[in-house]
């Protein structure tokens, strides 16, 4: 089975039910910041003014566009979409380490610009409606909408944005000091004006982004609450949704603001258009599915190979009365694995780690409990032909890698790119992988003991799975077996979701299964997950604990490339040394989505979604006239 994806940015949670985390903008550039560029002697450079932003290349869409080319500018508003969550909620408040935030937490606030499902590159205005910068982009000043309303009615002000980002950055979640880490200053120069400074030396093409996706917080509202205290009272934002119905660790549901400032904006139109958004909330992925069958929401998208091969023939479905479909995905595949904990020195050693990852016969594991329906996933960037390395590394690749040869093992520079060696699918202890793995761990150091225990320096090699799904205990225990017959003194322990999100976000854990849907322009928010800054930052999203100078120098390559080449080349070489270290197992990926929703949806799209999302919560519309259908066969 595959998992949900695990949060990346902190930035992304700001527009989780409406669509993609890159910011927008669009309109005409304001007089006074013309002035201003004149006054204070920022002349020396090229000063770009627009309504939006693109990393590489020319925005899509002009400053006079009136929608999305994906969306239907007519969809009709009303109805409401359900869907599930795993596991369980105790907040409201997505931006601090306190606390369970709900799904789809982050859509009360806007932020200064937002993306598309189209252009993985592009930000255009929301907040902002113009933005300039330098060449450089050491700088960059966003002039705001002045219709721009909290949902109090309440102006959004520069000193609003200056609030959001001094609180986040000191009250929020540990991992926005790394993300702000290149912020120099962020002045309000007017009430409708701000400006950001960053480090001549950060990563410039990233740090203008990321401004732009500040979720911009109400300063006068947490005059008198506590922005460190999680809670349950709806927040005040500026954002399209505000909260409809909280049932503490059980259900959500959100409903769409009649009042929303910003609901005739390009960036908008077609977008946001359930009345009510709710998610259920379940603890386990098969207790769910029943609960789908039974009409407790409408929407799901099955991550359960074996329920999808087995399940889907329930009465509803049989009727017509939900549709079954697979919808192609062309983003990277979600990077699933096994990921080690390398903060414990029994991970130390990358020769131990392949051995343990030798232990998971995926081959098994395919035709025994997923039907034959997953692909092996051996890169971070599966599923995508540019960033994906393969074969031995090019002559771009080298003139990267060679200046940092001293941080990686010599098997980045001598083999082509790891992938796991495939193993019998007939025989779970494929003897052949085992023999290997054994050697492995014998080259070092860990012997095996009389009581058939692996032992160095007198202590055994225990090994702790982090589970908190019952469904995926069918996939976990086959792995353990075999990791046993290695000596291994292995075990699976489930607990309930709360504690192992709490486990998680302190590295209290040896292995833990973690999904992360990687970028298609992937940036300085690789530090999150791969960089030593993180690597002891509570609730950061580094599961394995990788600590390695090169990969920090690679990600910052990454996030200084001019160009779309560069950037492939680098990812490349990124995801080649991160292969070669061994910092997981890899698992599975399948490049489409299965979904089975009640037939009272409607969508822009007949079957190939924008490149970014399915944008089933965004997009989509309720189709009265396929719900008064369902209603005249009793089925609604």
């Amino acid at each position: 089975m595959q998992r949900p994806n695990a949060r990346i940015r902190p930035m992304t949670q700001t527009r989780t039910l409406t669509r993609s985390v890159r910011p927008l903008v669009t309109g005409a550039m304001l007089a006074l910041g013309v002035a201003c560029i004149a006054t204070i002697g920022w002349a020396e450079q090229k000063v770009i003014k627009s309504h939006g932003v693109s990393t590489f290349g020319e925005l899509k869409y002009g400053a006079d566009f009136t929608h999305f080319d994906y969306v239907n500018p007519d969809a009709p508003k009303g109805g409401e979409f359900s869907s599930w969550a795993f596991g369980t909620f105790d907040s409201l408040t997505p931006y601090i380490l306190k606390g369970n935030a709900a799904a789809g937490a982050g859509v009360f606030y806007d932020t200064l610009l937002t993306g598309n499902l189209e252009e993985p590159d592009a930000s255009y205005g929301l907040l902002a409606h113009t933005l300039e910068y330098p060449e450089n982009r050491e700088w960059v000043i966003f002039h705001m909408r002045p219709e721009a309303k909290f949902r109090d009615g309440t102006q959004v002000t520069a000193q609003d944005v200056v609030f959001s980002y001094e609180t986040l950055k000191d009250k929020g979640r540990p991992s926005f000091q790394t993300t702000f880490a290149d912020f120099v200053s962020v002045e309000a120069i007017d009430d409708l004006t701000v400006k950001f400074t960053f480090n001549p030396e950060g990563p410039l093409r990233e740090l203008l982004m990321t401004a732009g996706g500040i979720p911009v917080l109400s300063k006068a509202y947490y005059d008198t609450v506590d922005f460190t205290q999680s809670s349950l009272e709806p927040p005040m934002g500026s954002g399209p949704f505000d909260l409809n119905k909280v049932e503490p660790g059980r259900s959500i549901s959100y409903k769409r603001r009649d009042d929303y400032w910003a609901k005739d904006l390009p960036v908008n139109v077609g977008h946001n258009n359930f009345d009510t958004i709710k998610y259920e909330y379940f603890g386990d992925y098969l207790a769910a599915f029943e609960a789908f069958k039974g009409g407790a929401y409408a929407f799901r998208e099955e991550y359960s190979s074996k329920t999808w091969a087995t399940s889907y023939d329930f009465p509803a479905l049989d009727a017509g009365h939900v549709v079954k479909e697979v919808i192609p995905d062309g983003r990277p595949a979600g990077t699933q694995g096994f990921w080690f904990n390398l903060r414990r020195d029994k991970f130390a050693d990358p020769r131990v780690r392949e051995a343990l990852a030798l232990a998971f016969n995926f081959e098994w594991s395919n035709e025994s409990l997923f039907y034959g329906i997953y692909g092996r996933t051996d890169s971070f960037w599966e599923n995508s032909e540019t960033l994906q390395a393969s074969g031995m590394p090019s002559d771009a690749e080298l003139a990267i890698l060679e200046p940092l040869r001293e941080y990686f093992p010599e098997t980045v520079f001598t083999e082509e790119a790891y992938s796991p060696p495939k193993s019998k699918s007939s025989d779970l202890a494929d003897r052949r992988t085992l023999r290997k793995a054994g050697k492995l761990l014998d080259a070092a150091g860990w012997e095996v003991g009389d009581d058939g225990v692996r032992y160095k320096d007198g202590k055994p090699f225990e090994l702790e799975i982090l589970n908190d799904a019952p469904s995926f205990d069918r996939v976990i225990n086959p792995y353990v077996e075999n990791l046993k017959r290695l000596g291994i003194a292995a075990s699976a322990n489930r607990v309930d979701p709360a504690e192992s999100q709490e486990r998680e976000k302190n590295f209290d854990y040896d292995m833990v299964t973690q999904r992360f849907s990687m970028s298609q322009t992937p940036g300085d928010e690789l530090k999150q997950i791969f960089g030593s800054q993180t690597v002891n930052t509570p609730g950061s999203v580094n599961v394995a604990g990788l600590n390695n100078e090169g990969v920090d120098k690679l990600i910052r390559i990454i996030a200084d490339a001019k160009t779309r080449e560069e950037l492939d080349t680098a990812v490349n070489a990124l995801d080649r040394v991160l292969r070669a270290m061994h910092i997981w197992v890899p698992q599975w990926y399948k490049g489409e989505h299965n979904v089975a929703y009640l037939d009272v949806y409607s969508r822009p799209y007949t079957d190939t979604p924008p490149p970014l999302s399915m944008g089933e919560t965004s997009i989509w519309w309720y189709d009265e006239d396929k719900a008064q259908k369902l209603r005249d066969a009793g089925a609604l």
